[in-house]
């Protein structure tokens, strides 16, 4: 029985080609996994800000090195299988008995792929080391029209962690006990893919800490500086400080969708 996990990686589906990128770099050169099914099904989530149940699969190769200490080995497939969830007459996700998503019709699928070689053709400033990325429509074709330059974007500040975002639900490692959300004045809770209190004010030289209740991770970064948080698994928190006056506007810097703000005054 395979364990279920959650955890995404993310890709913006808005129009944009690689069209600058030389030579043969590009989503092109990912096949659709049609043996997806037969690989270790990892991770699971229910997103809560698109309505969609989601399953993430890798190779057993990768699985097995990831979960031994080792590095990610060249052939790793991840794929992404992106479901609407049912929804009741009200349009609020329907869950089953042990409160998650059931899922619906498909939606999509998403791919990165690493190999020996992959990604010397493109710019330092998104290169994600080896990877590549594809995305796949319902009826399991080629998305041209899927911004394949965000899915460098986004992965690119976790070259730390090989550019892998659910890198510890790969592990095995990632927390699933309840979260105790702390409820300071000036404490932000991070759950249903949302920030409570979405605005905050503090006094000047205050601190906020951000605890993700998720099973999914989550990451704190504010618009005008683009500092970010480390990537907060489940039960993990990020405290920052504010000296000067001012609104801070922040998103999740993984689901950007997500935002919130801090005034000071």
């Amino acid at each position: 029985m395979r364990k279920r996990w959650s955890i995404t990686f993310i890709v913006v589906p808005l129009t944009l080609t690689m069209a600058s990128v030389p030579g043969s770099a590009g989503p092109d050169k990912i096949a659709f996994p049609t043996k997806h099914k037969d690989d270790v099904l990892y991770a699971t989530v229910d997103r809560y800000d698109n309505k969609q149940y989601r399953e993430l699969y890798g190779t057993a190769d990768a699985v097995k090195a990831v979960r031994e200490g080792k590095p990610i080995p060249s052939g790793t497939v991840l794929t992404l299988v992106q479901f609407k969830a049912q929804v009741d007459p009200a349009g609020n996700p329907v869950k089953d008995a042990n409160g998650r998503f059931m899922k619906g019709d498909l939606v999509g699928v998403t791919v990165m792929e690493k190999r020996t070689g992959w990604g010397t053709e493109y710019p330092d400033d998104i290169r994600n080391g080896e990877w590549e990325y594809s995305a796949f429509t319902a009826d399991l074709k080629f998305n041209d029209k899927a911004n394949y330059k965000a899915c460098f974007q986004c992965h690119k500040p976790h070259a730390k962690q090989d550019y892998v975002i659910s890198l510890a639900r790969l592990a095995g490692q990632a927390p699933g006990a309840a979260v105790a959300m702390k409820a300071g004045p000036g404490d932000v809770g991070i759950a249903g893919f949302a920030f409570g209190p979405a605005k905050l004010t503090i006094g000047p030289g205050q601190y906020v800490p951000w605890t993700n209740g998720d099973d999914s991770p989550h990451q704190v970064t504010l618009a005008a500086s683009q500092e970010r948080s480390a990537v907060l698994l489940k039960g993990q928190s990020h405290t920052q400080a504010f000296a000067a006056p001012g609104v801070y506007e922040y998103a999740c810097g993984l689901h950007p969708g997500m935002k919130g703000s801090v005034e000071v005054k």
